[in-house]
């Protein structure tokens, strides 16, 4: 089993940064290392949709970013400790929702990651941006 457990949530005032961290625990499959998946963040808003936020490909050689959040927020890695990171800088009103993070369920995938691809999600953390 995987496990997924974001932190890093809060209150802050537009304008401010927060930095979100995930933490993968567990086998991902046959001992194989989290370092050889990608990995994303997505967000819901109350009422809405889970929307996708950022991503990686498994080497971290290729991201991509909602264009809402271009500019503004950094999806990073650290391998030696199974953590992926979301540094949000400039966050606006619009930014609240529940952030979680994902695991990829191909190996070492070449491509983007289709939403639906992702096998494991984290149990989310609050993003609150006040104006």
């Amino acid at each position: 089993q995987v496990q997924l457990v974001e932190s890093g949530g809060g209150l802050v005032q537009a304008g401010g940064s927060l930095r979100l961290s995930c933490v993968a625990s567990g086998r991902a499959a046959s001992g194989r290392t989290f370092s050889n998946y990608a990995m994303g963040w997505f967000r819901q808003a109350p009422g809405k949709e889970r929307d996708f936020v950022a991503t990686f490909n498994w080497s971290g050689g290729d991201t991509y970013y909602a264009d809402s959040v271009k500019g503004r927020f950094t999806i990073s890695r650290d391998n030696a400790k199974n953590t992926v990171s979301l540094q949000m800088n400039s966050l606006k009103p619009e930014d609240t929702a529940v952030y979680y993070c994902a695991k990829d369920k191909v190996w070492r995938r070449s491509v983007r990651t289709p939403e639906s691809e992702y096998d494991y999600w984290g149990q989310g953390t609050q993003v609150t941006v006040s104006s």
